[in-house]
């Protein structure tokens, strides 16, 4: 009985206890599989493990086709989602491939080295990554070169695979690619080394030496020890003079700085003689010049150095200065710190002085027109209209005529003496005389137009019309070179006589005149000056002159010049000046109240119209030349352009002659060719004879 009771019992109490155990283990199971993985897998395929674990993840994954292969995974630990997922990239870096975050959740796994090429997350110090995720970061290098620092970083960089590292010069970065684990190990390896290149800058004064010479020596020994020992770059201090205030600058690292003002300051001692003497030989000044400025420069130091010392101490400041012109370099006698001074200023003043190219363009285009319309009337008893401003008067015309008519010969009766009443002389016809047209040459000499006449009876008219067209285009291109500061001119004309008084003798037969010469044409005088920058400050005379005709004492020259002082860049073109004139004349003579008749009143007056047009404009345009290309370049285009007309002219050849003989400069790059020299000649003679002469048998 206590076996049935307690068996049922003991049935149902199982069962309760095997459920409960059962659904506790459910629970915990469920539990653990979502905070804690423990992967363990064997021979199985990538593809398949990836889907795994996209699926524990709660993540897509886009599997590129090249995803193949099979891995053996066994783990003894547990890992959380995120150390879940830092294995997943370490098992897919492990097999050369990588997972790239795309967003939305999504994942793309493709081979390591199409991975650098792909939209990478670009990270930063605040999140910098972990693990094997791929990931690009830009570092900032401030205190070394990145192109000395980039081939190192790429030996610890895997190349072949995911891993990347670029160089950008122009800002001093580096952009790394790759898994975080490697990027980061490179941010901290370019932190040491950038912080192992920090340099400091110091300033040495100098007392007794000069900060150039001092450069000089010490440049000099780092070439030397640099070639012999292999000294790095970064162990080599910069080292810069400062002749303002006679100082040396020294950058770089601090054992290097020590070492070099180590050397300064032994260098920088006091000489043991009160003064020296030293030759400078002078590339572009003239010695000559520099002679006056070098002693007034010394004599104002030597005020101030004398001012400023005690009166108990005497000092020697004797300074020579003097000039050799043959060899064109200056000799000064000086103690250290005068040479010093002198020294600087010679430096600062014995430098390559730019020259201007200037340019002018004078342009000038004249117009003039005018047209004479005139009737002039005439009658045999002597009235007449004549008016002055035709190109001949009637009265002119009539003498001219007259004077040229033919003379009909007269017949002489004979000739009786009163007192006998005797004949004398028979009577005779004398010969027609032929008339004179000297004074009608002369007077159709001054004429131009046409001019017609008409003679009735006693009256006469002349009719005259005229009409003129005049028009000129002038254009000159002057241009001429010279060095800054330096004035030159620039002339092509001719040089007129002009008397400029006379003296008589006592009988007035040997008249004395003293003449002078005037320069007539065109002029350019200008002097340049470069300051900072592209800009020219030009003083300019332009003068345009010609011989405009002659006066009742002597020659007339109209001229049109201009004085200016301007300032203008480098290639600019610019006017300096102009004259725009413009004159409209009408000029009428009548003979009162006929000539104010309608229609008819144009037989009784003369008209002249004449309308006169002037354009002119100078312009200039400086070109500063600082270089021996540019000046090379401005003469080779000008010699071409000669060249080019002398080839025109060549091509269209002489009547008369062979083309021959026209002129034609050689190539711009043809060097000059010079007749053969006397032992050529004889050689060349020599050979000719000796290959004429008959072989001996």
């Amino acid at each position: 009985m206590r076996n049935k009771l307690t068996t049922p019992f003991l049935k149902r109490f199982l069962i309760a206890a095997s459920a409960a155990i059962s659904f506790s283990a459910v629970l915990f199971s469920t539990q653990l599989s979502a905070t804690e993985y423990s992967p363990n897998f064997k021979n199985t395929e990538i593809t398949e493990f990836i889907a795994i674990v996209g699926k524990n993840l709660g993540k897509t994954m886009i599997v590129d086709p090249n995803v193949r292969g099979k891995i053996s995974i066994r783990s003894y630990s547990t890992f959380n989602d995120e150390q879940y997922y830092l294995f997943f990239l370490s098992v897919l870096e492990v097999h050369n491939f990588a997972a790239v975050k795309m967003g939305n959740n999504v994942l793309k796994i493709i081979r390591n080295k199409d991975a650098k090429t792909s939209s990478i997350p670009v990270v930063g110090n605040e999140n910098p990554g972990a693990g094997d995720e791929m990931v690009t970061r830009v570092v900032e290098v401030k205190n070394v070169t990145v192109r000395e620092l980039v081939p190192l970083l790429r030996q610890l960089s895997d190349q072949a695979g995911g891993g990347n590292v670029v160089n950008y010069d122009p800002a001093n970065v580096i952009m790394l690619t790759g898994p975080a684990a490697v990027v980061n190990r490179l941010v901290k390896i370019i932190e040491r080394v950038d912080r192992a290149g920090d340099k400091n800058v110091e300033i040495i004064k100098l007392k007794y030496a000069s900060a150039s010479d001092i450069v000089r020596i010490v440049e000099a020994m780092n070439k030397s020890s640099q070639g012999k020992a292999g000294t790095p770059t970064f162990l080599i201090p910069k080292i810069v003079a400062d002749d303002r205030t006679n100082s040396v600058i020294v950058s770089g690292e601090s054992q290097a700085r020590a070492r070099i003002t180590k050397l300064i300051a032994r260098l920088d001692s006091e000489l043991e003689t009160s003064g020296n003497t030293r030759v400078y030989w002078l590339k572009y000044s003239k010695a000559k010049d520099l002679v006056k400025v070098l002693e007034g420069v010394s004599k104002s130091i030597d005020s101030e150095t004398s001012g400023s010392k005690s009166k108990t101490k005497s000092s020697n400041r004797n300074v020579s200065i003097d000039a050799h012109e043959d060899t064109n370099s200056l000799v000064i006698t000086a103690q250290p710190d005068m040479l010093r001074s002198l020294e600087s200023v010679i430096r600062q003043l014995d430098h390559r002085r730019a020259q201007v190219l200037v340019e002018a363009i004078i342009v000038e285009v004249f117009e003039s027109e005018g047209v004479n319309l005139g009737v002039q009337w005439y009658h045999e008893k002597g009235g007449f209209t004549q008016f002055t401003n035709g190109p001949a008067t009637i009265s002119s015309v009539a003498g001219a005529a007259e004077a040229a008519r033919t003379k009909i010969g007269e017949v002489v009766p004979a000739v009786y003496s009163s007192e006998t009443g005797e004949r004398i002389s028979d009577k005779y016809s004398k010969n027609d005389v032929e008339g004179d047209y000297t004074i009608l040459a002369q007077v159709l000499g001054t004429m131009s137009g046409g001019m017609w006449g008409l003679v009735d009876n006693d009256w006469g008219a002349i009719l005259q019309a005229i009409s003129t067209d005049t028009n000129s285009n002038i254009l000159a291109t002057p241009h001429i070179t010279t060095l800054d500061n330096q004035e030159a001119s620039f002339l092509v004309g001719s040089e007129v006589p002009i008397i400029t008084g006379s003296a008589a003798s006592s009988g007035n037969n040997n008249p004395f005149q003293t003449v002078e010469r005037q320069e007539v044409g065109i002029k350019l005088k200008v002097t340049p000056q470069v300051n900072e920058g592209s800009a020219v400050q030009l003083i300019i005379e332009q003068e345009v002159s010609s011989v405009s005709g002659a006066t009742g004492v002597d020659i007339s020259i109209s001229k049109r010049e201009i004085k200016t002082t301007v300032m203008v860049d480098s290639g600019q073109t610019i006017i300096l000046g102009g004259l725009i004139d413009e004159d409209v004349q009408e000029s009428v003579q009548k003979v009162p109240f006929f000539g104010d008749l309608p229609f008819i009143g144009h037989l009784f007056k003369s008209t002249s119209n004449t309308v006169r047009k002037r354009n002119l404009m100078v312009f200039i345009r400086p070109t500063i030349i600082r270089d021996g290309l540019l000046l090379e370049e401005i003469s080779k285009r000008k010699y071409n352009y000669i060249r080019a007309e002398q080839i025109i002219q060549q091509e269209k050849g002489l009547s008369l002659m062979s083309d021959e003989h026209l002129p034609l400069l050689p190539n711009w790059n043809d060097k000059l060719v010079l007749p053969p020299s006397f032992d050529k000649y004889i050689n060349k003679t020599d050979e000719n004879n000796s290959s004429t002469k008959p072989q001996e048998k």
